[in-house]
């Protein structure tokens, strides 16, 4: 299983971008039923959740981000997004995506070790 984020770069504080992640080694079944997260880490802090969506849709997203932020998956495509409107340059960091393959349909995991596979990131900076 790899997943590969993209879509990251530098933008002005307002600005929009949007994030994707490409599961490969995963049949459209196998993807269907993970759940899918949104993490970022920035220099001296701790990796954090972001955003997540379970297998049934339903989402979580951190305080810091609701109302900017939106994730969304296309399990046709095995790949989940993260749109990201209004950036702020406190959301500066590298963005990571990652996967629970175990994930029952009616939770939505948040905390990093309930996710078993992980991609290498995306750098987001926001600066003028």
């Amino acid at each position: 299983v790899q997943l590969q984020a993209s879509g990251g770069g530098l933008v002005q504080p307002g600005g929009s971008l949007r994030l994707a992640c490409a599961a490969s080694g995963f049949t459209r079944y196998t993807f269907s039923r993970s759940a899918m997260g949104w993490f970022r880490q920035s220099p001296g802090k701790e990796r954090e959740v972001v955003a997540s969506i379970g297998r049934s849709g339903s989402s979580y997203y951190t305080d810091s981000v609701k109302g900017r932020f939106s994730i969304s998956r296309d399990n046709a495509k095995n790949t989940v997004y993260l749109q990201m409107n209004n950036l702020k340059s406190d959301d500066t960091a590298v963005y990571y995506c990652a996967a629970d393959s175990t994930a029952i349909l009616t939770t939505i995991p948040i905390v990093a070790s309930e996710f078993e596979s992980w991609g290498r990131g995306t750098q987001v900076t926001v600066s003028s």
